[in-house]
């Protein structure tokens, strides 16, 4: 167990999606391939323009709540979004020992929320899939409450509806950013999830403690 994370002190776990809890190689593929390959035929243009095209969309909406809408995608690609999940669903896969984790802090009494800016569909195209929803004590989207995750406003909103303890809280994640705004708002314990993808190199921060997997944490 990491020395620097006291489990026996915290009463919430606060636990990101995709790259988390889930292998984000399906989100990847989705978005860097089917995606792209779906517009091409649809427009009638190359895989490669369509991916450039789609690309450069895709940066437009960072860091907004339309980034993970695929509603607002539905409509802006004119590709129905949520049946091309649904198509590919079969490539959803929850990480190494994330089960036997969640497990753990189920006996141990702790609270265990899920914090995440994924949509209300694809949270339950994923939850259909790996049966993972069972866990959690409570799911909040950003959509929920108007911000993702990246603003303090989302973490002010998330502490109201779910009533955590900052000081009392471990958040786990794979966005750096996200990481930084869970500090700035005073979540004190804080893990960054490395390996987000199967099929990825991991990621790397110099300014969080690393897990690579969920064993580490047991």
């Amino acid at each position: 167990m990491i020395k620097e994370i006291p489990l026996d002190d915290i009463r919430y776990i606060l636990l990101d999606m995709d790259g988390t809890l889930l292998d984000l190689y399906f989100d990847d593929y989705f978005w860097g391939h089917l995606v792209p390959e779906k517009y091409a035929e649809k427009h009638d243009m190359t895989f490669g323009a369509a991916k450039e095209y789609l690309y450069s969309t895709y940066k437009k909406h960072e860091r907004t709540l339309n980034w993970c809408d695929i509603d607002f995608w539905s409509r802006e690609l004119h590709l129905d979004i949520p049946a091309l999940k649904e198509q590919i669903k079969h490539l959803i896969e929850v990480h190494p020992h994330v089960i036997d984790f969640l497990k753990l802090m189920k006996r141990q009494k702790k609270k265990i929320f899920l914090l995440t800016n994924a949509h209300f569909k694809t949270v339950k195209i994923k939850f259909s899939k790996t049966q993972i929803g069972k866990y959690f004590d409570d799911v909040l989207c950003s959509f929920s409450v108007g911000y993702p995750k990246e603003y303090l406003e989302f973490w002010q909103k998330a502490e109201k509806r779910l009533r955590f303890d900052r000081g009392s809280s471990l958040f786990i994640d794979d966005t750096e950013d996200v990481m930084k705004t869970a500090r700035d708002f005073g979540i004190r314990y804080l893990l960054f999830k490395a390996r987000a993808s199967s099929k990825a190199e991991p990621k790397t921060t110099h300014e969080f403690i690393t897990i690579h997997d969920f064993r580490e944490l047991m």
